[in-house]
């Protein structure tokens, strides 16, 4: 659990996500927009905001790996292993998908993108909800993320349920995506 596990802000914005609401909060590189992944309803609500279409699916982060466990089950020991381990950049990993995630999460996709957050905001919303949540970056699609909490304000006015105290962390560019089975990168970080 991290320091802002028991902050007043993170506790309401954990009721927002368990009452359907779409959160904006910090990670690693830009602001985040979160839901819960079960919920199709707000799952929708961010698609049109950031006027995504639902085939290319959507990144879920956990603040620990154990808060994918239902998500990582048939993977070999080494594909856990290569999943669990520590990168020293922002790593979003492709995972096959085992039939366990919604189809408005992984879209089109054979996969799961799957990302253990670092950012102590962001893991924290994961730890006082109790699992993943929704991460896609805070902008329509085709503008650049938003890096500010003013710029999520300025994209997307009051559509916003919440907005999550803090900033984001100190990485360049949004999470490296690789893929599990090949280790191959797929989208530079």
């Amino acid at each position: 659990m991290s320091e802002w596990s028991g902050h007043a802000q993170i506790i309401q914005a954990t009721q927002v996500l368990i009452n359907g609401g779409v959160v904006a909060y910090p990670t690693e590189a830009v602001w985040g927009l979160g839901c819960d992944p079960w919920s199709q309803t707000a799952v929708q609500k961010i698609l049109r905001l950031k006027n995504r279409h639902v085939d290319k699916g959507l990144i879920l982060i956990a603040s620990e790996v154990s808060q994918f466990e239902s998500l990582l089950q048939g993977l070999s020991d080494d594909q856990r292993a290569r999943f669990s381990v520590q990168q020293a950049r922002p790593t979003t990993w492709l995972v096959p998908h085992n039939g366990r995630a919604p189809g408005w999460i992984v879209g089109q996709h054979n996969t799961i993108a799957l990302r253990v957050t670092q950012h102590p905001v962001a893991a924290a919303l994961c730890d006082v909800f109790g699992g993943p949540i929704v991460s896609t970056s805070a902008n329509p699609q085709n503008l650049p993320a938003a890096t500010t909490g003013l710029k999520v304000k300025d994209y997307f006015g009051e559509e916003i349920d919440f907005e999550a105290p803090g900033e984001i962390g100190e990485a360049a560019k949004a999470s490296e995506i690789r893929d599990l089975l090949t280790g191959g990168v797929i989208r530079p970080g």
